[in-house]
């Protein structure tokens, strides 16, 4: 059961594709910069588990030593290797079983994805298991699909310790910042 969802986003967005950034960049640009108000990525090894096209590698891979880009989208992963810089590559991955040894990014950045997941908190745990242990995740949760206790009992079910919670109300989504216990 949860294949085949993950199967129907994957399908939603490459049928979407042409229309991603034209439909979605300044929304994910507003949360980009919010998020980097939060994390410092100078020198850290950074993924971006859910990366759709792109847009926020660019922006990310100026600071970062090494950038990861991850979807499930393959139509979209191509978008996102026109932003790809030097030191940032893009790889089609699952959320919930992504392809990196424990403990190996410094950074986490994951935005409007786990609305779209069977899942969140096995995907939560993912991200958990590729964090170091002094690394930070930031983590945004679609207002309208996450009312914001369940977000909370989500996050708190983490194992992670919440650093920032911000309910900005220009944006649709509520950013945090977690680091691993």
């Amino acid at each position: 059961m949860a294949w085949r969802s993950k199967r129907r986003v994957m399908h939603a967005y490459d049928v979407t594709n042409e229309l991603y950034d034209e439909r979605y960049r300044a929304e994910q640009q507003c949360k980009y910069y919010k998020a980097m108000e939060f994390v410092e990525v100078q020198g850290f090894v950074v993924i971006d588990v859910g990366c759709g096209s792109g847009l926020f590698l660019q922006k990310v891979s100026v600071g970062a030593n090494f950038v990861v880009g991850i979807d499930i989208s393959r139509k979209l992963l191509r978008k996102a290797k026109h932003y790809a810089a030097l030191n940032v590559d893009v790889v089609q991955a699952d959320a919930d079983y992504l392809p990196f040894l424990d403990c190996m990014f410094g950074v986490v950045f994951s935005f409007t994805v786990l609305q779209n997941l069977p899942k969140p908190a096995k995907t939560l745990q993912e991200i958990k298991r590729i964090i170091k242990k002094d690394g930070k995740v930031v983590i945004t949760g679609l207002k309208k699909a996450f009312p914001q206790t369940r977000f909370h009992d989500l996050i708190m079910a983490s194992g992670m310790k919440t650093i920032v919670f911000d309910d900005e109300e220009a944006l649709n989504c509520y950013i945090t910042v977690l680091t691993a216990l």
